[in-house]
């Protein structure tokens, strides 16, 4: 399928009030090693390095600008900019953006962070060569229109980061049940199962904005839940890397 033209813009594409509400009530604790984003500070580091090995792959070792889609209160922007790129990290929640903005100060860092939607951007006619999108599109109301979007903010041949969960009977007890209700890794009510995406139709659905997947890993935690590493099985969370092209 071609890319869709950049003069079509969604609507639907932002994050979902009420999941947008959840997130916010959250800001305050989002670095907090033992609060509810306890498994994202986990994964940061394993992801944030499968993300930077092919950004350097692409685009060598010099600074690259970076969009983090749904970045929060920017776990993987600040991990991205201690790598050399600079990043512009965008957020629907003001709450979010404003604990972000001020962890970056306290830590020294220089990250562009924006109160707004991928929505907003497109009509700015921005561009990027990188994107990263983790943990967001089984939040937002319309994935299709929001990897639409996306594929809109990327420059002719940039790359494209996500993650999400798989919708799978290990998934529902691990990251549903096990996380929410036993171990209370995530507040309950964080994620909806029926709104986890299969890797099979994450693809269908980038190649519907144009784009292909070209790399893909699952991720995997240590028995303490406080490590991530990549791993061939996308039975639970996975990340995928897509370009520009049928």
């Amino acid at each position: 399928m071609q890319r869709q033209d950049d003069t079509v813009i969604a609507n639907a594409s932002g994050t979902a009030p009420a999941e947008l509400a959840k997130f916010s009530a959250m800001a305050a604790r989002w670095w907090d090693a033992d609060g509810p984003m306890s498994a994202l500070l986990a994964m940061n580091p394993a992801r944030t390095n499968w993300i930077v090995e092919r950004i350097r792959a692409r685009y060598g070792a010099g600074p690259v600008r970076v969009l983090d889609a749904g970045c929060g209160a920017g776990l993987l922007c600040e991990s991205l900019a201690r790598a050399g790129c600079h990043v512009t990290g965008l957020d629907a929640a003001p709450e979010t953006i404003a604990a972000a903005q001020a962890h970056a100060a306290r830590s020294g860092l220089s990250v562009d962070y924006r109160t707004g939607t991928v929505t907003d951007l497109r009509k700015n006619n921005e561009r990027y060569p990188v994107i990263t999108a983790l943990e967001i599109i089984e939040h937002v109301e319309c994935p299709r229109d929001f990897l639409s979007n996306l594929s809109g903010l990327l420059e002719s041949n940039g790359i494209l980061f996500l993650s999400t969960i798989n919708r799978t009977p290990r998934s529902f007890l691990l990251a549903k049940i096990g996380a929410e209700y036993l171990f209370r890794l995530l507040p309950v009510g964080t994620h909806a199962w029926s709104k986890f995406i299969t890797p099979d139709e994450l693809a269908e659905q980038l190649r519907e904005a144009g784009l292909r997947v070209t790399d893909i890993t699952g991720m995997a935690p240590d028995r303490s839940v406080r490590h991530f590493r990549p791993t061939p099985d996308l039975r639970v969370n996975y990340m995928a890397m897509a370009v520009a092209g049928s």
